[in-house]
């Protein structure tokens, strides 16, 4: 069993009308509908906006649903020049950037008493979701690196450069590290996939409305193709 996981409505019904919808669960005020995408079975939900929806839903799906792979679909805002709007970003690994615990002698973005600072995904998740790039989305850029996660959209270039300097990450959203943290401790694996609506910085909200679609209907297809790989 798949598991799949949107943050956003929007994110999520475009791959709800191409399914066969078998069985609906509530749980935690979020959906789960069951069924099958290209043959193989899957569990979405739309997990809500936000690290702590992200992880409650993650959870269920591994106790509930008992998942196989958490795959996280969406946006997020590009963190360098050379990622575009409506590029991928697929996670190498994937961290907290508003997880401060310095004063105690952790690196930035480190949760104290973990043994990483980072969440690694899946290597064949990546190589599947790179294949899936190529055929479902061949004009597209596609990037393999680090996901940044908080509970803050980034609009602010201020804010995004010091992203930048101290995590190098790739994009920035608000749920990967938490879907990645809990399917981490359950030794489920995972992979975020990202579609770029925005630059992060001051244009973010002009850019984001214009591109939102355009970036959901990419990421859509692109994870149809990578569901049908695994």
């Amino acid at each position: 069993m798949i598991g799949i996981i949107g943050a956003m409505d929007e994110e999520v019904a475009q791959i709800v009308e191409v399914m066969e919808i078998s069985e609906t669960y509530e749980k935690a005020s979020m959906v789960f509908r069951m069924g099958t995408l290209d043959g193989k079975d899957v569990v979405i939900v739309r997990s809500g906006i936000g690290k702590v929806n992200a992880a409650v839903c993650t959870q269920i799906l591994v106790d509930k649903f008992n998942v196989d792979y958490v795959i996280n679909t969406g946006i997020a805002g590009s963190l360098r020049a050379e990622i575009n709007i409506a590029d991928v970003v697929l996670s190498d690994d994937v961290l907290h950037h508003d997880m401060d615990a310095a004063g105690f002698g952790y690196p930035l973005g480190q949760i104290p008493r973990m043994d990483v600072l980072s969440f690694q995904a899946d290597k064949r998740l990546i190589e599947l979701g790179k294949a899936a790039c190529k055929k479902a989305a061949p004009k597209v850029g596609v990037h393999v690196g680090r996901v940044v996660s908080g509970d803050q959209f980034i609009s602010d270039k201020a804010v995004k450069d010091r992203l930048i300097q101290n995590f190098d990450g790739f994009c920035t959203e608000m749920e990967g590290a938490a879907i990645a943290q809990t399917a981490y401790l359950n030794k489920v694996p995972f992979l975020i996939l990202r579609a770029i609506s925005d630059k992060a910085d001051d244009s973010a909200t002009m850019d984001y409305p214009t591109f939102e679609a355009m970036a959901i209907q990419n990421s859509v297809e692109i994870l149809k193709e990578l569901v049908a790989g695994i």
